[in-house]
């Protein structure tokens, strides 16, 4: 058959089996011909509004049915999904607006964007907009998510891909036809965003929480009996820790593939975790959204290989002395450099922002860690996250994984902050389900890590410190405590 465009690929799913449910949210479903008639709609009516081909289109928008809308309706006028999240303050959203010269921002206030073309949540085309096909047209980058990076400006990372798939080959993580995906991640992040858009994309019933929540995902398993789910290990913790009795009311043998990415897992919730859904079914993918390269590790061959995130699968990787530029050899520690493979196509381009580049298409996210002599990477860290300690190197992520295992820890970050005597101390950000004593935590941290990594201070907090996608910004965390 070949590639086809994804308004192609939505409306011969909707051809072949036009009541099989296509997108559920809470107590909503749409079918596959549904979807593809109101997007048809849709499209129609973003049109009018201005919406061309090679156009970026906003969403911000929750996790929804109307999500899933708003994108394949982009899609069908060959222009580019953009989605952002929808708690965004107006100021930061203004930037990344203007930086993508966004065509029409789906979700947000009219007012908070002046001059631009804006609807609310909500918004219903004119029912006498035809729902029949439209021309077949091709996005020229199938989507274009945003990061804040270190600098904190945000930046586009338009995927070098356009809008066309193999119906008859997903290839993407493992992704199978006519399946079923739970999706407990919020859209606005990559990963959530493009394994459920691919499972769309390839006739899967897409099943989406409207915010996590650790029961209720395990709830979804069970009552629509996906075969696909993406977690990050925040929301591993957070299943995990639900009573043995809640969890053994749930049946998860519907699963053939559990993927977790975004951010470290401890080692020990990773076991947890084989333990309880079997090795051959969790896997572990490492990338950035740029994806110049990926390494992937299955969960029983993780066991031979503990705390690796993989072998690289697609493009190139190579481990380089931050100082010097110069290659370094197995099992020593430097930043890891990727690149696809020459002569491939791009995997991306930024809008706002250059890449860290060595040349000759060598590229850093600016993690740090090495490859072992099979060619097995581990991580250390953000290289700007390091913290430098009376001359010892501390990457946080370690002693946050040791943190994450005290039973009233739900969620910490670490960083460092200035020290007349070491240069930095270790400080700890924490947010507990109860009351908790420092120099408990300490001692639970001292039996676990070398002295020098046990942080000097703890601050106890009443939010969570990471988002729902396990992320921390340990820039902002840091900046906030220096500043007068």
């Amino acid at each position: 058959m070949g590639e086809l465009s994804i308004s192609r690929m939505i409306s011969a799913a909707a051809a072949a089996d036009p009541d099989r449910p296509a997108v559920t949210c809470d107590d909503r479903t749409i079918t596959r011909g549904e979807l593809d008639r109101r997007t048809n709609r849709l499209a129609r009516a973003y049109e009018a509004l201005g919406v061309g081909e090679g156009d970026l289109v906003t969403i911000a928008l929750p996790n929804s049915v109307e999500f899933y809308e708003a994108a394949v309706a982009t899609w069908k006028l060959a222009a580019t999904p953009q989605p952002v999240s929808y708690r965004l303050p107006d100021r930061e959203r203004q930037a990344i607006v203007e930086l993508a010269a966004a065509a029409l921002v789906v979700g947000a206030d009219p007012a908070a964007h002046p001059g631009r073309t804006v609807i609310p949540a909500g918004f219903e085309p004119d029912p006498s907009l035809p729902d029949t096909e439209l021309p077949d047209r091709v996005a020229p980058s199938w989507k274009a998510p945003t990061s804040g990076g270190s600098t904190g400006r945000p930046k586009l990372i338009l995927a070098g891909e356009p809008g066309v798939f193999d119906p008859e080959n997903p290839v993407f993580l493992m992704v199978q036809r006519d399946g079923c995906h739970v999706v407990p991640g919020p859209l606005y992040h990559n990963a959530p965003f493009s394994a459920s858009m691919m499972g769309l994309i390839h006739g899967n019933h897409i099943v989406v929480l409207p915010r996590f929540d650790a029961e209720a995902a395990l709830i979804a398993i069970d009552r629509h009996r996906p075969d696909f789910v993406l977690v990050v290990p925040t929301m591993m913790l957070r299943m995990w820790r639900l009573p043995d009795e809640v969890k053994a009311r749930y049946d998860l043998s519907s699963l053939r593939v559990v993927w977790h990415m975004a951010a470290p897992c401890p080692p020990w919730l990773k076991e947890v975790w084989i333990g309880w859904i079997g090795g051959e079914r969790l896997m572990e993918l490492y990338a950035g959204t740029e994806a110049q390269a990926v390494t992937v590790i299955r969960g029983d061959e993780w066991l031979a290989h503990r705390g690796s995130v993989g072998r690289c699968l697609a493009g190139e990787m190579k481990i380089v002395d931050p100082e010097t530029g110069c290659d370094l050899p197995p099992c020593e520690m430097g930043e890891v450099y990727m690149r696809w493979k020459p002569g491939s196509r791009a995997t991306y381009h930024y809008v706002g922002a250059d890449a860290r580049s060595l040349g000759d298409g060598w590229e850093s996210l600016g993690d740090m860690g090495y490859l072992d002599a099979d060619g097995y990477l581990y991580l250390g860290d953000r290289r700007s996250d390091m913290i430098l300690s009376g001359g010892a190197n501390i990457y946080p992520a370690e002693v946050e994984s040791v943190l994450m295992e005290h039973p009233d820890v739900v969620s910490c970050a670490v960083i460092g902050l200035p020290d007349d005597d070491l240069g930095s101390i270790v400080h700890a950000v924490v947010h507990a389900s109860g009351p908790l004593d420092a120099d408990d935590l300490r001692a639970f941290v001292g039996e676990r890590l070398v002295r020098y990594k046990v942080p000097r201070s703890f601050e106890f907090v009443e939010w969570q410190v990471r988002d729902d996608a396990g992320k921390v910004r340990r820039t902002a965390l840091r900046d906030e405590r220096l500043s007068p």
